[in-house]
């Protein structure tokens, strides 16, 4: 997983999300728009984040998840959690 660029600014952030309140689109296939990056951050327990159906990662509290501008992604909750997701440009 790519890290978070240096040089973006954050301008955005999404609510709290649990396992029970995750919009759908999220836990579908994906994608920021050019130049938009994301950074998904898990306050509490773990969330699976799939990267191009290929690439998956465990997020949790210590391990935060960067999305890349346009490329497709989803989340799945793993049990009980609590995470939000901030944007970048």
């Amino acid at each position: 997983m790519k890290k978070l660029p240096d040089h973006v600014v954050g301008y955005q952030r999404t609510n709290l999300f649990t396992q029970e309140s995750v919009p759908s689109g999220l836990l579908n296939n994906h994608a920021t728009r050019e130049g938009v990056w994301g950074l998904i951050q898990v306050e509490k327990g773990r969330l699976e984040y799939t990267i191009e159906n290929k690439e998956v990662h465990i997020l949790t509290p210590e391990n935060s998840g960067v999305v890349e501008p346009t490329v497709s992604h989803h989340v799945r909750p793993l049990g009980e959690v609590l995470f939000f997701v901030e944007f970048y440009r």
